[in-house]
């Protein structure tokens, strides 16, 4: 499985470059702490595949890394995407080396 680190996304941020991003946690975790990513979550994913950009890089993200890495496996296999990237770490790991001002739960 193809990752970015959290320093990766921030950059591509920066830059402007376009990607897609999606995190996939559960409502209530975004409203702790959220990095402005498109939330689908997981139990949503194959329903709204449609959502899911082809034709640039899509970085997928929960908490820590887990489930986003799930979640690309399965779309991996069940619908051939071939530009999905694991936000490395997941939000705890943005939280802990880009901006220490989450709200880490």
């Amino acid at each position: 499985m193809k990752e970015v680190t959290v320093q990766q996304l921030k950059q591509m941020m920066d830059a402007g470059e376009a990607f897609q991003l999606i995190d996939v946690r559960e409502p209530y975790e975004v409203e702790i702490c959220s990095i402005g990513a498109e939330q689908i979550p997981m139990g949503e994913v194959l329903s709204r595949v449609g959502e899911i950009k082809t034709d640039i890089p899509v970085i997928v993200h929960c908490r820590s890394g887990a489930r986003s890495g799930n979640i690309i496996r399965m779309l991996e296999m069940q619908k051939g995407l071939t530009n999905l990237y694991n936000l490395k770490g997941g939000i705890l790991a943005w939280a802990d080396e880009i901006d220490q001002s989450l709200e880490k739960y």
